[in-house]
């Protein structure tokens, strides 16, 4: 299939919408990973008062050494006292409880010769963050529980509280999202799905692919999504199926030195003509939360941000499962839902 030539593509490299464009009312929210958007976890430990301040340093540098604990760095070891008008004012945490917590003594938790127990009034449980809080919203929790260390990503506050994006960025995002719902109005008008999908190189501001539902009998797994990965490799001079009986469907020829061969297969990270490999550091704009073939296609082409306007019932980024965010596959991306959101849902009842 040669490169389409459509109105879009007559335009040159495409950049995405006009600076001073306002959106409409959405919101791309982020969606993080099982961990990030869990609540916190607790696990029981011993704590006890410290009844001579005096003796705080020596105290925390035994127990410390004596009970370690590594799966618990995020944890601070002493906090102050939190029962009002306590005659102490700080609690040292001794070691976590296990399964078989119940009320023991200092001489039962702390090791002697290793731990001089003066100091110390009688142990007490209490529940502390198991690991370390990764939005300031688990910080917030954990520290209610246990005075905890909290090394905050940026990006995923900025991201939460809707400010990631600057209006210029949301115009480019929205300008985006209404070519893939254009694409599956023109995918419904042809007895398809109405699921569309676009491809760009967020550099640049240029459409790589835009593409829609394909599939049929003949063809079962041309979803949306599979199209633009499949459009994106033919840019590239490689790719699969031909979608000639689809106008709608359309690619950019990929800017690559003169000599590459179309058609050649290449080693993953092998650079020798100088293009990615398939999505790599690309954004996929798609009207319908993908399904797990997709999302894995998208794991396996390297695409770097995917914004999906509407859920759906068995969508495997964020619904029924976090397939970007699986720290046990060798590629992870951002996700961000929400993009005229009111528009995707109208195009697919079942979303």
């Amino acid at each position: 299939m040669e490169p389409s030539t459509g109105p879009a593509e007559q335009q040159g490299p495409e950049q995405a919408g006009s600076p001073t464009r306002e959106p409409a009312p959405w919101q791309a929210s982020p969606v993080l990973s099982e961990q990030q958007s869990g609540r916190v976890e607790l696990v029981l430990a011993y704590a006890a008062p410290v009844l001579d301040t005096r003796q705080t340093s020596r105290l925390l540098k035994e127990v410390s050494a004596a009970h370690p604990l590594p799966g618990q760095p995020h944890l601070k070891r002493v906090r102050p006292s939190q029962a009002a008008g306590s005659p102490h004012a700080l609690e040292l945490l001794l070691c976590l409880a296990g399964a078989a917590a119940g009320p023991r003594s200092l001489a039962e938790l702390l090791p002697r010769p290793a731990v001089d127990p003066r100091g110390l009034g009688q142990p007490f449980l209490v529940a502390v963050p198991a690991r370390p809080p990764l939005t300031r919203g688990q910080f917030e929790e954990a520290r209610a529980h246990w005075p905890t260390s909290f090394h905050e990503d940026k990006q995923v506050t900025s991201a939460l509280a809707g400010q990631l994006f600057s209006a210029r960025e949301r115009a480019a995002m929205q300008s985006h999202m209404e070519r893939a719902v254009r694409a599956a109005r023109q995918a419904a008008a042809r007895g398809l799905r109405a699921v569309g999908a676009v491809v760009v190189d967020p550099a640049s501001g240029r459409v790589l692919a835009t593409g829609h539902d394909c599939r049929c009998p003949a063809s079962p797994l041309l979803h949306a999504v599979m199209v633009c990965v499949d459009l994106v490799a033919q840019g590239q001079g490689r790719g699969t199926y031909d979608f000639a009986a689809h106008p709608a469907c359309s690619f950019a020829a990929a800017a690559a030195p003169v000599g590459v061969r179309a058609g050649t297969v290449r080693k993953l990270d092998a650079d020798e003509d100088g293009l990615p490999y398939v999505c790599t550091g690309y954004d996929l704009y798609v009207t319908r939360e993908p399904c797990a073939m997709c999302a894995m296609a998208l794991v396996h082409s390297r695409i770097q941000r995917v914004f999906y306007g509407a859920p759906s019932p068995d969508g495997a980024l964020g619904t029924r499962f976090r397939v970007h965010a699986r720290p046990d596959l060798n590629h992870r991306f951002q996700v961000f839902r929400g993009v005229l959101e009111d528009q995707c849902r109208r195009l697919d009842p079942d979303t």
